[in-house]
């Protein structure tokens, strides 16, 4: 019987410049852009906390040293809060921070794509399975969807991928699954079809930027071609993967935001909002405002 060894690291790939957000991103990070009062990055690293994640390596680039002073001890502020009596901001701060530790940064040099940026936390994951956490796609659910996917994970081991519904008129603008046999829990995954032309599309079941994969991919990356765009991609890593070991998808059932783009960054900011009891009352009296303008 195969060994599951437990999902321990998680990769974040924090490198991007940004630039659909500018002139915002001219000098903060678009992974620091924050949906109500939360950096968008902090979102999903306390998904990965939440699933048991016990190391966090972000591959990072120039401009970037935000990130990192985002997720360490601000003496000064930290001690000004305790003065004033915060300690209810004094406590947000102290549970969003990782362990001392449990945070690794690495450089990925060039913009040479994702599967690039992945290969670039090789020696800081090893030979274990990880977690990748594409930090622009922030979910929405009690649930949180890495949590879903670990246990899956360690039901039937291999390679999972996390998934979510879409309009099938629009399967042609995602990475696209072929859905197999049933699992507790999810399905196996028999074909991943990038950006399918209209049409061809195996299933409306597109990869929305949660994955655990084993640590045979870093020897395929190392190998890897440029593909589209001119980037190394981790989904050609994956297919290759795929001749050998066994992919499975979770689907997760809460909404997820591409806050790389301007709507996905806005629906977020409204859908988190409306979580929020504090101010929820009035986001909801001048959303109809502006509605009934519109």
């Amino acid at each position: 019987m195969t060994t599951i060894h437990k999902v321990r690291k998680a990769v974040l790939p924090v490198a991007g410049l940004g630039t659909r957000f500018l002139p915002a991103t001219k000098a903060v990070p678009k992974e620091m852009l924050t949906v109500v009062d939360k950096p968008v990055v902090q979102y999903v690293v306390e998904e990965a906390m939440a699933a048991g994640i016990e190391h966090f390596v972000f591959v990072t680039g120039r401009n970037k040293g935000v990130i990192e002073d985002h997720f360490d001890i601000q003496v000064e502020l930290e001690a000004t809060l305790r003065e004033r009596g915060k300690t209810v901001e004094l406590r947000s701060l102290e549970d969003m921070l990782p362990k001392a530790g449990a945070t690794s940064f690495t450089r990925q040099q060039a913009p040479l794509g994702l599967g690039h940026a992945v290969w670039c936390a090789r020696d800081i994951i090893g030979d274990e399975p990880f977690a990748l956490l594409l930090p622009d796609m922030v979910m929405h659910d009690k649930v949180g969807c890495l949590a879903g996917m670990v246990e899956l994970y360690e039901k039937v081991g291999g390679n999972i991928v996390a998934v979510a519904e879409c309009d099938p008129a629009l399967a042609h603008k995602y990475g696209i699954v072929g859905k197999g046999e049933a699992l507790e829990g999810g399905f196996q995954i028999t074909q991943m079809v990038e950006k399918p032309a209209k049409g061809t599309a195996p299933s409306n079941y597109y990869i929305n930027g949660r994955y655990i994969l084993q640590p045979e991919i870093f020897d395929i990356l190392s190998r890897q071609e440029r593909g589209a765009g001119n980037e190394i991609q981790v989904t050609d890593a994956m297919l290759k993967l795929a001749d050998t070991q066994p992919f499975s998808a979770y689907p997760f059932a809460g909404q997820t935001y591409d806050c790389g783009s301007k709507e996905g960054f806005i629906l977020a900011n409204v859908a988190f909002a409306l979580d929020r009891e504090d101010i929820k009352p009035l986001v909801v009296q001048e959303l109809q405002k502006l509605i009934a303008k519109a």
